[in-house]
């Protein structure tokens, strides 16, 4: 993936494609606004923000129970987007597609009905060393109550997952293997489907998160044969507060509910209540119907361009990003596998990451600092933390340039 030839590639025009972007035309400190924090959220386009705006102003209405004919818009309109994140993930059936509040939900809400139904004292839960928080505390939570425990696979210097030591911590105590597509430290591409084949292997289920591979990786549930697999829409152009489980069938069906309450049940009374079938049976409550709406138009949005195309144009940055930014004196990138997506994420050797991040913004460059929600990868690779640029398709090799530049200048004001 980290390669030059995208290079030679026809690609759309990039600065077309930004118009379709409106926050990305404005200054930030008396600055053009250089926006490089794509791993955190991504920007949203302005077929989702019409989206939302249509929502409101033309069939607000909750959904599902209603009989009149702005409900009945609005339950199509939502059904519509369970349709298209079905062909997005290739599922079997809409039914296997959850709407949560996002990945860590999707995570959570596996934890708390699959784990609390199957896990017993003794039993292992693995996932990677370079996983996020939200991809290891719950497990943690669940390991906790149940005297389970949670094993992490080792990662190499390189920020790679070792993968034959994956393969030896793999026995007839291991129930659960998750583990992240792609890092969101570094963006190491893990290798999903043979991880998930490993895992069966010894009679586990395995769950994937998505998050930072939705929106640049074709997935494809049956051929990855994912047990799980959680995203959300706010890092595939899509609005917050909105995200996606999806899970087999014979193992959704076998679970129970998660939270209570309307939409998930089938019938009511005191003497007992029975559940709505799938995928209703985890939708409790009035869902985020506008937000969920909007997701569609993102997803279209993706469609429409092409991954092959996004994912072409991001390694071009990648491989303009990763040149630049190695020939600065004293920075060191953190991550460096041949299959990474469009993260660089680096330490300057004598200068804080929060401190670097701050001067980045005074020059109107948006980039994350801290930890990432990846302590224990931290830990492993001996830092407090990075600064990680994370480029996408409407980013141009001009702000690539404008993020070396900066670094240089940071550099010589801090060091």
């Amino acid at each position: 993936m980290l390669t030059s030839t995208a290079e030679s590639a026809i690609l759309p025009d990039v600065y077309l494609l930004r118009r379709d972007f409106p926050i990305l035309h404005q200054e930030l400190n008396g600055r053009p606004l250089v926006y490089l924090d794509n791993a955190a959220t991504t920007q949203k386009p302005v077929q989702v923000i019409k989206a939302l705006q249509d929502y409101y102003e033309g069939y607000n209405a909750n959904i599902h129970r209603g009989l009149h004919t702005l409900a009945e818009k609005a339950t199509a309109e939502y059904e519509a987007t369970r349709q298209t994140v079905k062909a997005f993930i290739n599922a079997n059936e809409a039914e296997e597609v959850i709407f949560t509040r996002g990945t860590t939900e999707g995570i959570n809400l596996v934890a708390q009905t699959w784990g609390r139904t199957n896990i017993k004292a003794g039993d292992e839960i693995v996932v990677s060393g370079m996983e996020h928080h939200s991809n290891i505390v719950p497990w943690q939570m669940l390991a906790a109550e149940k005297g389970a425990k949670v094993i992490a696979a080792p990662i190499t210097d390189s920020g790679e997952l070792d993968y034959e030591a994956f393969l030896g911590l793999l026995n007839e105590r291991t129930r659960v293997v998750s583990v992240m597509h792609v890092s969101n430290a570094m963006g190491t591409v893990n290798p999903a489907k043979a991880i998930i084949a490993a895992a069966h292997s010894v009679g586990a289920i395995a769950l994937v998160d998505a998050a930072q591979s939705a929106a640049h990786l074709d997935i494809d549930v049956q051929d990855l044969d994912a047990d799980f697999l959680a995203f959300s829409a706010h890092k595939t152009y899509g609005p917050t507060g909105i995200g996606v489980l999806y899970g087999k069938r014979a193992l959704l069906d076998a679970m129970p509910p998660w939270q209570g309450g309307g939409e998930m049940i089938k019938e009511v009374s005191f003497a007992g209540s029975t559940w709505n079938e799938l995928p209703y049976k985890f939708e409790a409550g009035t869902p985020n119907i506008a937000d969920t709406v909007a997701f569609r138009a993102a997803l279209e949005y993706i469609n429409n361009i092409g991954k092959p195309v996004l994912a072409a144009m991001e390694n071009k940055l990648l491989f303009h990003a990763t040149e630049a930014l190695s020939e600065i004196p004293g920075l060191r990138i953190i991550g460096t596998s041949p299959e990474k997506l469009s993260i660089v994420s680096f330490v300057i050797e004598g200068a804080h990451h929060q401190d670097i991040g701050i001067m980045l913004d005074n020059f109107g460059i948006a980039v994350r600092t801290g930890h990432h929600c990846a302590q224990p990868l931290m830990n492993r690779m001996c830092i407090a933390g990075t600064t990680r640029a994370s480029f996408t398709f409407y980013n141009t090799l001009e702000e690539v340039d404008a993020l070396a530049t900066g670094l240089r200048k940071v550099i010589k004001m801090l060091l």
